[in-house]
């Protein structure tokens, strides 16, 4: 990994337990995201926001355990849409509220109406996801896989809804 890759902007050193890895794991997954947008630069999204209507496309994205702490962390739980929609995507339809820090998989999301080479960069992706699993089994050693990210919000929304 490249130097400049870790180098962003100073955050403050965290203090609780566990806190120092999480800050760290968070860190390599925005170096995880910039290489995949990378690896994507070359192609075009028509940005309908087609493939947020989740119960349409039954191809919702699978996040490992920082990609969900990222979200949470950084922006409020909406509560979940009736049309069964990525509860991240605005009231219009159209956009992601959380676009920065969109998962790896809506990154990574191909589909029919994107422009750009003939061949997707298979090889890049895979690599990225292994490393990803790795930082997310530092964080969560007994997470074996990811999971669609509207379980993660569910699980959220009643955990917040409890007395």
């Amino acid at each position: 990994m490249r130097k400049e890759d870790w180098e962003e902007e100073e955050e403050e050193t965290p203090t609780a337990p566990g806190a120092r890895e999480e800050a760290r794991a968070l860190k390599e997954l925005r170096v995880i995201y910039r290489q995949a947008d990378a690896a994507y630069a070359p192609f075009s999204c028509p940005a309908s926001g087609e493939c947020c209507q989740l119960a349409k496309t039954k191809r919702p994205p699978w996040l490992w355990t920082p990609e969900w702490r990222l979200l949470v962390q950084n922006h409020p739980l909406p509560p979940p849409r009736e049309d069964g929609a990525c509860p991240y995507l605005d009231a219009a339809g159209k956009r992601c509220t959380v676009y920065e820090d969109r998962p790896f998989g809506c990154r990574t999301f191909f589909c029919e109406r994107i422009r750009g080479p003939a061949r997707q960069p298979a090889d890049t992706v895979n690599a990225l996801l292994v490393r990803l699993e790795r930082v997310s089994e530092r964080l969560e050693p007994t997470r074996t896989s990811p999971r669609p990210i509207l379980e993660w919000h569910e699980a959220a929304w009643a955990e917040q809804e409890r007395p």
